[in-house]
C-alpha cells in the first residue's frame, strides 16, 4: 500500500500537469488572438483565406444572409476587434461608412487596409445612394473578377506589412490566387460567349461591375435604395419586354416579391444568387451559367 509522501507527490504532479495543459491552452489561445484578421464580408473572407491560409484566422463582420447596407455589429463582435491585428475594408459599403470610424477610434491598435485602393469605381446611377455609398461610388467591387485581381494585391501588401517574416507564403498563395481568379475570368467569358443576353434584372444593383467586365448591362428593380412603386414597376416591366430580358436575379437577403412580380408579368425566370457568398468563384459562375441558360 502506497505511503501518504507517495500520494501526495502523485497529486502534486498531476496538479503541475493540470496546470500545464491550461497553460498551453491560454498561449494557444493567445496566439490566435494576435493572428486574426477581421474583413467585412465573406467574399474577402475567401480571399484572405487563401492568401493567409493558416497564418492568421480571418473572420467577418457581415454575417452571411444580412446585408452590408445596414448591418450592426453586436457587441461580442465589436470585443473580437480587441484582438484583430488588422481590418480589410471592402471600400465603401454601408456598414463601414456607418461604423468603420468608430471602430478605429475604440481600437487604435488595429492597422486598416483599404481593399479598393486603386480599383477601377463605378459611380452609382442614383444620387440619393450617397447616404450609404460615400461619394455615389458603387460599394459591390468584389463582383468583378478583373477588380477582384486588384483586391488580392491590396490584401497581399497588407499581409506582407504586418508579418514580413512569411512573405514567401503570402508571394506563393498570392500566385495561386491570382491563376484562379484569371481561370474564373476565362470561364465566366466562355460560358457568355453562348448567350444572347446582353441585359438583365436584379433586385439590388450587386452586379454593376460585374456587367462592366462582360458588355451587359444592369437594370435594378430597387430604386434609390427603396422599393418601387407601381409605376416604376410597370415601366421596368415593359422595359424588360423590349430588350428581351430572360432572367431576373434576386438575393437571398431581400424579399422577393417584387421580383417574382416583374418575372410573372414579363415571362422570365427567376434566378436566386448570393454575390455574398464566401464560394466566390463558384458563385461568379453560377450567375454566369444563369445568363447562359436560355
Amino acid at each position: 500500500m502506497r505511503n501518504l509522501s507517495e500520494v501526495c507527490r502523485m497529486k502534486n504532479k498531476f496538479f503541475l500537469f493540470i496546470i500545464s495543459c491550461l497553460s498551453l491552452f491560454s498561449c494557444s489561445k493567445t496566439i490566435q488572438q494576435e493572428n486574426r484578421i477581421m474583413v467585412t464580408i465573406e467574399p474577402q473572407r475567401y480571399f484572405a483565406s487563401q492568401l493567409a491560409d493558416t497564418l492568421f484566422i480571418v473572420e467577418t463582420m457581415v454575417p452571411p444572409g444580412t446585408s452590408p447596407e445596414t448591418y450592426d455589429p453586436s457587441p461580442n463582435q465589436m470585443a473580437d476587434l480587441a484582438h484583430a491585428k488588422a481590418y480589410f475594408c471592402i471600400g465603401y459599403i454601408g456598414f463601414e461608412q456607418a461604423w468603420i470610424d468608430k471602430i478605429k477610434a475604440n481600437q487604435p491598435h488595429v492597422k486598416f487596409f483599404d481593399n479598393s485602393r486603386d480599383v477601377s469605381l463605378i459611380k452609382a446611377d442614383a444620387p440619393a445612394q450617397s447616404e450609404h455609398h460615400q461619394g455615389n461610388i458603387d460599394p459591390h467591387i468584389w463582383s468583378s473578377p478583373k477588380e477582384a485581381l486588384v483586391i488580392v494585391q491590396n490584401m497581399y501588401k497588407a499581409l506582407v506589412e504586418i508579418d514580413p517574416v512569411h512573405k514567401t507564403n503570402y508571394t506563393e498563395n498570392f500566385k495561386k490566387l491570382t491563376k484562379k481568379i484569371a481561370a474564373t475570368d476565362e470561364k465566366i467569358t466562355n460560358i457568355l460567349k453562348s448567350s444572347s443576353q446582353k441585359a438583365f434584372v436584379i433586385y439590388h444593383p450587386a452586379l454593376s461591375y460585374f456587367a462592366r467586365d462582360y458588355g451587359l448591362t444592369q437594370y435594378s428593380i430597387e430604386n434609390d435604395g427603396k422599393e418601387p412603386s407601381p409605376e416604376q414597376l410597370k415601366k421596368l416591366v415593359e422595359t424588360v419586354k423590349n430588350l428581351g430580358v430572360k432572367t431576373i436575379f434576386v438575393q437571398q437577403e431581400f424579399d422577393r416579391k417584387n421580383a417574382e412580380t416583374v418575372a410573372q408579368e414579363a415571362g422570365c425566370k427567376l434566378v436566386v444568387i448570393n454575390p455574398l457568398s464566401y464560394d466566390w468563384n463558384e458563385e461568379m459562375i453560377h450567375i454566369a451559367q444563369a445568363l447562359a441558360d436560355e
